[in-house]
């Protein structure tokens, strides 16, 4: 049975990473590398990595942090972030990431994923979307939250899945920060629409957030969060002995000579 993933997202800023509200009010939390190193041995799945103002900032990732960070970890990590061509691919794997997050590179250039996975494979290219109702339909935004689009964002999602991305991560701007629960409206809609891996992003603030989530939306792979993570108010063990207990399958870690099991 495949084991459903949890999976910390360090958001970076200046070097820092740093958690908001509605992708707003960011404030410094702690070093990259760190809380890497901590959650590579606290029984986290993936990683995920993003320099949440590259795009915005019309800048490239700061690989430097990003090679220091991919030293220190030792399960699958992914990284976003001022990705605009298939160079920046290069150059980000090159770094140390298995996998790369496209986001608003791919509105300004749809064809960089169908590029991107003919060169490295779909399992490389991770869509990220970051979704927010407008009068009442889903809306694809760009620029870190910033830009509207205009595009209907499970129609965008379907076309990106078709021209090669491997595994989609959607964020949910409305649920982001607020700790109320994933929009599971929202979750649904793209698990109906595609047939790759789904990541759950914005809006856990407990463990029975993910509970709900994976009982609820079952077409849905991981769930991603930050903050409730960073500031130490859901350990990753305890998480996963609970959906274990729940009968949801996850991927114990254990204090024994052979590790992961």
């Amino acid at each position: 049975m495949i084991t459903k993933r949890i999976i910390p997202c360090l958001d970076v800023k200046d070097g820092k990473v740093v958690k908001g509200v509605n992708f707003t009010g960011l404030r410094d939390i702690s070093s990259p590398v760190g809380l890497a190193e901590f959650y590579s041995r606290s029984g986290a799945d993936e990683l995920v990595f993003y320099d949440i103002t590259a795009s915005s900032d019309g800048r490239k990732i700061f690989t430097d942090i990003l090679r220091e960070t991919a030293r220190n970890v030792f399960i699958p990590l992914t990284v976003g972030g001022g990705i605009e061509s298939v160079a920046d691919f290069e150059n980000v794997l090159c770094c140390g990431a298995d996998k790369v997050s496209v986001n608003s590179g791919a509105v300004r250039n749809p064809s960089l994923v169908s590029e991107a996975a003919k060169l490295y494979g779909d399992q490389c290219v991770v869509l990220s979307v970051d979704v927010k109702r407008v009068n009442g339909v889903f809306r694809v935004f760009a620029k870190g939250g910033r830009e509207d689009t205009g595009m209907e964002a499970v129609e965008w999602i379907r076309r990106c899945v078709g021209n090669g991305a491997g595994e989609v991560v959607v964020n949910s701007i409305d649920t982001d920060g607020v700790r109320k629960g994933f929009d599971l409206e929202m979750l649904e809609a793209v698990c109906a629409a595609v047939r790759v891996p789904v990541i759950a992003s914005g809006g856990a603030g407990c463990i029975d957030d993910f509970i709900t989530l994976f009982k609820t939306v079952k077409g849905v792979d991981a769930g991603l969060a930050a903050s409730i993570f960073h500031f130490g108010e859901v350990d990753i063990g305890e998480l996963k002995k609970r959906m274990a207990e729940e009968g949801i399958p996850a991927r114990i870690q254990e204090e024994n000579n052979h590790g992961l099991r």
